[in-house]
C-alpha cells in the first residue's frame, strides 16, 4: 500500500514493463510549452504492447467481479474494450455532451481554464454492477474524478479506477482528487 500526503491508502501496481516504456512516445512542448506529452498511441499501434497491457490489466481485475468497464473518451475506449472482452464484461462509454443518443446523466467539473462536462447513458449502470473506470493517463485527475463521481450516482456495488500511465509529480498529484480508499491501479508510473 502506498500513502500520499493526505494519508489516503491506495493499492498501486508499479509494473513499468520495459517494452511499454520503450514504446511510449514523449512529445516535448505539447500541447503547450513545458509539457512533455505521453503519447499512448504508440502503445496502441503495437500488437505486442496491446497484448502486454491487456494481460496486465486482466491479472489486476480477473477476480474482482467486474461487470462493466467505463471507458473515458476517447483513448480510454481502446483498452477498456479489449479488457471487457477478456473479462466478459460490458462496456459503457463516458463521453462529452451531445455524443450519446439516449437520455444521459451528466457531471460537470472544473479544469485549469474553465469547466467541462461528461455524460453516461441513464440506463448504463445499476446497483448490481461492479465497475472499472479506465483512462489512458492520470495527471491532475480532474476528468477521472468527474467520471468517478458520475458513476457513484448509479450506486454500483464497487468502483475500481485504472490508468495505463500515471505521472508522479507533486505539482499534479492526481490521486489526491479521489476519496480515501479508492483503489487506483496504474501500469506505468513516470
Amino acid at each position: 500500500m502506498k500513502q500520499n500526503h493526505h494519508n489516503q491508502k491506495y493499492k498501486t501496481l508499479k509494473m513499468n514493463n520495459k517494452t511499454l516504456l520503450k514504446n511510449l512516445r514523449c512529445i516535448p512542448d505539447f500541447p503547450i510549452k513545458g509539457v512533455n506529452f505521453r503519447d499512448v498511441t504508440t502503445l496502441f499501434k503495437s500488437a505486442e504492447c496491446l497484448r502486454i497491457m491487456n494481460e496486465e490489466l486482466y491479472e489486476l481485475y480477473k477476480d474482482k467481479g467486474i461487470t462493466k468497464i467505463v471507458g473515458i473518451e476517447s483513448r480510454g475506449f481502446v483498452m477498456s474494450s479489449a479488457l471487457a472482452l477478456k473479462l466478459r464484461a460490458g462496456i459503457v462509454l463516458c463521453r462529452k455532451p451531445g455524443k450519446l443518443p439516449c437520455e444521459t446523466i451528466q457531471e460537470t467539473y472544473t479544469k485549469e481554464y474553465g469547466t467541462d462536462t461528461i455524460e453516461i447513458h441513464k440506463d448504463a449502470i445499476n446497483e448490481n454492477d461492479t465497475i472499472l473506470l479506465h483512462d489512458d493517463l492520470l495527471a491532475t485527475g480532474g476528468t477521472m474524478k468527474a467520471a468517478y463521481d458520475l458513476v457513484k450516482k448509479f450506486n454500483p456495488k464497487k468502483i475500481y479506477v485504472n490508468f495505463i500511465i500515471e505521472l508522479v509529480n507533486e505539482d499534479l498529484n492526481g490521486r489526491a482528487a479521489f476519496d480515501a480508499g479508492t483503489q487506483i491501479d496504474t501500469l506505468i508510473q513516470i
